[in-house]
């Protein structure tokens, strides 16, 4: 990176990024989690990373395409159960939550730079928002996708209400977000949830397969269709506003206090 770029991405720890020829910017969740063997959790700073990285990327001149994958076992574990009790326990937290959860959402959709994702192992939480998100997203076969709101206790707010319906159709959305089932990499691929899938042992290669042909395309015309066909996210924005309440709602509430403690107790929830 010059040190103008480089001065962009000063206050970002949690990612690691990694600006590589053609334009093309590598952000890693987990990366020091997962030499731990722990796969990657949205704390407090990873939370707020992930909302803000898509504004910076759409600032620096010398990123054409942005790839965000997990390092280790896994693309993403979901929230740190940390953050979430203290989302439950105090309203300045979980306000402050709220907007980041509602900036990451906007942020990917508004940024102009095509986003590959490079989905492997569990898929939670605030990664999965930019997985799904993103304009291309790669899973493996054996990748498990899941949107846990539900089992943890509150709505399915998030970018679900914004995305599933539009991806997969409002009967699968549905079934997967209302029972909180997990998919696989393959039957999100035929269910079009997500664009392709592929063998785990090709997945970073075939995301910047994918990467080098956005960076060498014609970047107006990309960037325009992109602009052009999330007007379609766009428009179930008060969807997914509505949603988020709910689910933010749903963290002052009982249930999540059940949801936390099951987790925490590996058993399965008993909600009143």
């Amino acid at each position: 990176m010059s040190a103008t770029s480089a001065s962009l991405y000063d206050k970002y720890q949690a990612l690691q990024l990694v600006l590589h020829p053609g334009g093309i910017m590598e952000v890693v969740m987990g990366a020091g989690q997962s030499a731990n063997g722990k796969l990657s959790t949205a704390d407090q700073h990873l939370h707020r990373e992930l909302a803000d990285i898509w504004r910076t990327i759409d600032e620096d001149p010398q990123v054409k395409v942005a790839i965000i994958r997990g390092e280790g076992r896994g693309f993403s574990a979901g929230g740190d159960l940390s953050l979430v009790e203290d989302m439950a326990n105090d309203f300045a937290v979980r306000t402050r939550v709220w907007k980041e959860a509602k900036d990451l959402v906007y942020n990917v959709i508004n940024c102009s730079k095509p986003i590959v994702s490079a989905m492997h192992g569990p898929a939670v939480g605030a990664g999965l928002v930019a997985g799904l998100l993103a304009d291309i997203s790669i899973a493996t076969r054996t990748a498990r996708i899941i949107d846990g709101h539900t089992r943890l206790g509150v709505a399915a707010g998030d970018h679900a209400a914004i995305v599933w319906p539009l991806l997969c159709g409002m009967a699968k959305a549905k079934y997967y977000l209302l029972l909180c089932e997990t998919v696989s990499g393959e039957e999100a691929e035929r269910i079009g949830l997500v664009s392709l899938c592929c063998e785990e042992a090709e997945l970073r290669d075939k995301a910047f397969e994918i990467a080098g042909r956005l960076a060498s395309g014609s970047q107006t015309a990309i960037r325009w269709t992109k602009y052009a066909l999330n007007n379609w996210l766009r428009m179930a924005g008060p969807s997914f506003d509505t949603s988020l309440a709910l689910e933010f709602m749903g963290f002052a509430g009982p249930d999540v206090q059940e949801g936390v403690a099951s987790l925490r107790e590996k058993r399965n929830p008993q909600f009143p």
